[in-house]
């Protein structure tokens, strides 16, 4: 597997956490990737189509164009890995992407949408311009470009979820302590949140939460119990559900399964 990032410069940093380019040629045919608490643009050079399926045993999937933005997810979903031959892509900084991509997060979470419906036909020459790049660095130069050009519009974040993101990301944020640091209601919160950032708070965290463990339990056989107290679970069977719902198995037997090493969030298991 060949896999580059590429950390951008200031003003956009600021919304974009890398760059990256992917090229392989997996054995398997799917991966599931696991919920970030982000967004990402994905542009697949080699194909103009994209293949999305919500669970790993739907029978059909979505077919989307070669560019497309995947919202924040709450659960895990499945793409065919022969997109794989090219793919260059930007992970956002959660609740980061709306001045970039000029849509409320909110308004595509747990979605998949075509970039062009998004960007219009400044969508299908980005591809274009970016297939006929003659080197890496000059496809990261011709992305940032563009991804400035997007900064353009005014710049709309609320403090509040900014501060929200913060301490939920750290092992001991609870939305309601956080509500109430910022003095406002718990409701006003979750509206502001969800908006921005494309999940609720309480969802976010969880995901936050799924991250860590999921990261401390690679590579070794760990204790699960212990792990779960490590992670800022209350006890292992809130690990258990965790693991389930955000990966698709039990944490045992995911680890169990694993494929060979694949892209961050990427997982495979069996024949995938």
């Amino acid at each position: 597997m060949l896999y580059v990032t590429h950390k951008p410069a200031f003003p956009l940093s600021r919304f974009v956490d890398y760059l990256w380019w992917l090229s392989d040629t997996p054995v398997h045919a799917r991966e599931r990737i696991v919920p970030t608490g982000t967004q990402e643009l994905v542009i697949n050079l080699h194909e103009n189509a994209f293949d999305i399926h919500r669970a790993s045993d739907a029978p059909h999937a979505r077919r989307l164009s070669g560019a497309m933005v995947s919202g924040a997810y709450g659960r895990y979903f499945v793409i065919d890995t022969r997109a794989h031959a090219s793919l260059l892509g930007v992970h956002f900084l959660p609740g980061a992407a709306w001045p970039v991509l000029g849509i409320p997060p909110g308004e595509l979470a747990d979605e998949h949408a075509d970039l062009e419906g998004l960007w219009g036909g400044t969508a299908r020459e980005l591809r274009e311009q970016l297939g006929e790049a003659a080197s890496l660095p000059e496809r990261f130069r011709i992305l940032e470009t563009a991804l400035l050009a997007r900064l353009a519009r005014p710049v709309r974040q609320h403090p509040a979820v900014r501060i929200a993101l913060q301490c939920l990301t750290e092992q001991s944020g609870r939305v309601g302590e956080v509500a109430s640091q910022l003095g406002m209601s718990h409701r006003r919160l979750i509206e502001l949140f969800s908006a921005e950032v494309g999940m609720t708070p309480k969802v976010f965290g969880r995901v936050q939460r799924f991250q860590r463990a999921f990261s401390q339990a690679l590579g070794r056989t760990p204790l699960w119990s212990e792990l779960a107290l490590q992670a800022g679970y209350y006890d292992q069977s809130h690990l258990i559900r965790d693991f389930v719902e955000f990966s698709g198995l039990p944490p045992t037997e995911l680890l169990a399964n694993l494929g060979p090493a694949l892209k961050e969030n990427h997982l495979t298991y069996g024949r995938g």
